[in-house]
C-alpha cells in the first residue's frame, strides 16, 4: 500500500505549485504586495520578486525584491489558473 504524505504538507504543495508566477500577499498588518514568488519555505517565508505595495489597488512602492517572514502573513492570493507541472 502506497504512503500518503502527512496532510499538513499539501498547503505548502499547492503553494509551490505557483512558484514563479505573480501571487499577492496580505499581512497581518494590512499591507499588501503583489510580486512574482521565486521561493518559499516550509515556514512560509518567501522571496517576492517584482514586489509592490498595494494600497486600496494602487501600486504605491516598488521594492524590486522583498523577503517576507511567513508568521506575519495573513493570506496568499493565487492566480486563477493552475500552472502546469514541468
Amino acid at each position: 500500500m502506497p504512503l500518503r504524505p502527512p496532510p499538513y504538507t499539501k498547503p505548502l504543495r499547492v503553494l509551490q505549485r505557483y512558484l514563479n508566477t505573480e501571487v499577492i500577499v496580505r499581512l497581518k498588518s494590512g499591507t499588501e504586495y503583489r510580486g512574482v514568488m521565486v521561493h518559499m519555505d516550509s515556514f512560509m517565508n518567501m522571496v517576492l520578486k517584482n514586489a509592490i505595495e498595494v494600497q486600496r489597488g494602487e501600486p504605491v512602492i516598488n521594492y524590486g525584491t522583498l523577503i517576507l517572514r511567513g508568521n506575519n502573513v495573513l493570506y496568499i492570493q493565487l492566480p486563477a489558473y493552475v500552472p502546469t507541472e514541468e
